[in-house]
């Protein structure tokens, strides 16, 4: 997650998004998950989501600690991500932008089948700040998405709708990367989407749970989840315009998403509810070099990632 709104205006000034996708958006509200739908949603392993997180660390690791835009490890980790997806059947697209005098890229990954006038997307941003490599932000968004795609991959799911997943670059610089897609994209190809679920910091280790609130059928389709295991949600509000869900929302495509919480204090209200520790940030890691694989909590990792694929399937269906 970007640290700031502010931060926006020094980002990468200069966008030239390449080899975009015709792609679209639901025109109308999505349906409310069944009790089909949402059986079918299968368990996503959060023993792979963490296998995902620990080849992004070593991928920092391995190229100065960070897997920042312009950097060596932000390409390794596009790799990595696509490779898994080439060899589950997606088709995958990268694209080039430029920012900050660098060149960023964005992965798109489509499922083969549905109606591809109705698209459901899920994103995370796949960048770290220079400070760290970026494992709860937002590796955990990542490793979830792409766990939930190679779902879609080993079930055979044959969604109705078209299925789509991306991961972009340079959101620390500003959304740079979402917004030269969205920016991209013809109205008429926006107005294929019917809902883009967004993805930043689900693994924090003193978690909240936290929905957006933006479109109310897919704020919905994640609280009847999260009700199903007792577990009360609040609004999303730290982060709100500060993530890839906002070039979205402001070419008016449905939005949603789920978030831990970043530098924010759990209240004693919120400990009550959620367990851990009050006063202290979700994340005292955030933008920090102790942002590694040790700075996740396993059981909101597997909640979230379960929630993704409860509602990439629901609001598929």
């Amino acid at each position: 997650m970007k640290l700031s709104v502010s931060g926006r205006a020094s980002a990468a000034a200069v966008v030239a998004a390449v080899t975009l996708l015709a792609t679209g958006s639901i025109a109308g509200a999505a349906p409310a998950p069944t009790a089909g739908a949402a059986a079918a949603a299968p368990d996503v392993p959060v023993a792979n989501v963490k296998a995902h997180l620990a080849q992004l660390q070593s991928i920092a690791t391995a190229n100065g600690g960070n897997r920042a835009h312009g950097r060596a490890g932000y390409l390794a980790s596009v790799n990595y991500v696509k490779g898994k997806l080439d060899a589950a059947g997606f088709t995958t697209t990268v694209q080039q932008f430029t920012s900050s005098g660098s060149t960023g890229y964005n992965l798109i990954a489509d499922w083969p089948g549905g109606n591809t006038d109705q698209v459901v997307m899920a994103g995370s941003h796949l960048d770290s700040v220079t400070a760290g490599p970026g494992i709860n932000d937002n590796g955990s968004g990542s490793a979830a998405v792409l766990e939930t795609a190679l779902a879609v991959a080993r079930s055979g799911y044959k969604a109705t709708k078209h299925l789509r997943f991306a991961w972009w670059g340079a959101e620390e610089l500003g959304m740079v990367g979402s917004r030269s897609y969205v920016n991209g994209l013809s109205t008429a190809n926006r107005a294929k989407i019917s809902g883009y679920l967004n993805f930043d910091m689900i693994g924090s280790p003193n978690p909240g749970y936290f929905v957006y609130d933006d479109d109310p059928t897919i704020e919905k389709t994640f609280k009847d989840y999260f009700t199903g295991l007792g577990i009360a949600t609040e609004p999303e509000t730290e982060g709100d315009g500060r993530s890839d869900h906002a070039p979205f929302k402001n070419a008016g495509v449905p939005v949603g998403g789920l978030f831990s919480g970043a530098d924010y204090k759990k209240t004693s209200a919120q400990a009550a509810k959620w367990g851990g520790t009050v006063g202290v940030a979700f994340d005292r890691c955030y933008h920090a070099s102790c942002d590694t694989s040790a700075n996740i909590n396993d059981t909101a990792l597997d909640r979230n990632s379960d929630a993704i694929a409860y509602a990439m399937w629901a609001l598929s269906s």
